[in-house]
């Protein structure tokens, strides 16, 4: 264990830890970053189109120069994931993967976790044709057909990103209609990779070595099993709050940190910032995961000055 300690350890270097790293660097408060990815979930977005005062930008580009700029101001970032935080007399252990710290406090800013379909084949087959991330492999599907998984924004980014690569799209949605942004819809119509099939689950996955096809809760052409060669999986994500029940942390009936104006949680010293709150509304967007932790810093600045 490190004998020195931080005025404050940042659990999670996605938007919400890496603005909250920058505020920190600003106010001078000594602090550590840990982070299992530098952009968390936010670096797999195909395009950010919503990001004030840049139209258009990858979700990789647009992480990448948020930990660029933490860094310039002095963070230092350790690339490893937190298994424990206990708490001391007025200081709290954290325990990570290759290391221990000591911190005053804690700003977590845990992110979200990708929901499973919970179906046969789905673990089986997750890297070899299963995946969770069109950013990271549209490109090993060049001239395949895959199918998609979900009916909201990110199975409508995932699928219009796929079509890029694939031979065919299919959508695979439970519901009668998508519930996704009109543009998603108008751009569907003019593309003829993508045929989104409706009121119909995913069953099963199957393969010898690797996904070669689906099994519907319904028929397709006339055939319950469909030929593909991928699975994406896109049907949200809830809460990364695997520590928070270490913590005896207030969480909500959906597993959200409850949060105060401030950031603050009911236990003294520890914040939390980004998708994981019940902050902003639970809008999880970049934006306001960023505005967090940027809140949930100048709190920490605060509470270090009146003692």
């Amino acid at each position: 264990m490190e004998n020195k300690i931080y005025d404050l350890v940042i659990v999670g270097a996605g938007p919400a830890g890496l603005a909250a790293s920058i505020y920190a660097s600003r106010y001078k408060v000594n602090h550590l970053v840990i982070g299992k990815e530098p952009g968390g979930q936010a670096v797999e977005a195909h395009k950010i189109e919503n990001w004030p005062g840049t139209p258009s930008i990858s979700g990789f580009e647009l992480t990448q120069k948020m930990r660029e700029h933490a860094e310039k101001l002095g963070a230092k970032i350790e690339m490893d994931s937190v298994s424990n935080i206990s708490r001391g007399e007025n200081i709290f252990d954290v325990t990570a993967h290759t290391a221990q710290y000591k911190a005053k406090n804690i700003i977590l800013a845990l992110g979200m976790e990708y929901k499973k379909l919970s179906i046969p084949g789905e673990d089986e087959f997750n890297g070899k044709g299963v995946s969770y991330c069109p950013t990271c492999d549209a490109a090993f599907f060049q001239d395949k057909v895959v199918a998609v998984a979900g009916g909201g924004n990110s199975a409508a980014s995932a699928a219009q990103l796929l079509a890029e690569y694939a031979s065919k799209v299919f959508i695979i949605y439970r519901g009668e209609k998508l519930r996704v942004d009109p543009v998603y819809l108008e751009n569907f119509a003019k593309n003829e990779k993508i045929e989104i099939i409706y009121n119909t689950n995913i069953k099963e996955i199957k393969g010898e070595n690797a996904v070669g096809k689906i099994v519907l809760d319904k028929e397709y052409d006339g055939k319950s099993e469909v030929e593909v060669q991928g699975v994406f999986i896109e049907i949200g994500s809830e809460p990364g709050v695997e520590l928070t029940k270490q913590l005896s942390l207030d969480m909500d009936e959906q597993g959200f940190i409850v949060v105060g104006p401030d950031q603050s949680t009911n236990v003294a010293g520890i914040y939390a910032a980004g998708d994981a709150t019940t902050g902003s509304n639970k809008m999880r967007q970049i934006l306001t995961a960023a505005a967090e932790g940027a809140v949930a810093a100048a709190s920490v600045y605060k509470k270090l000055q009146t003692g």
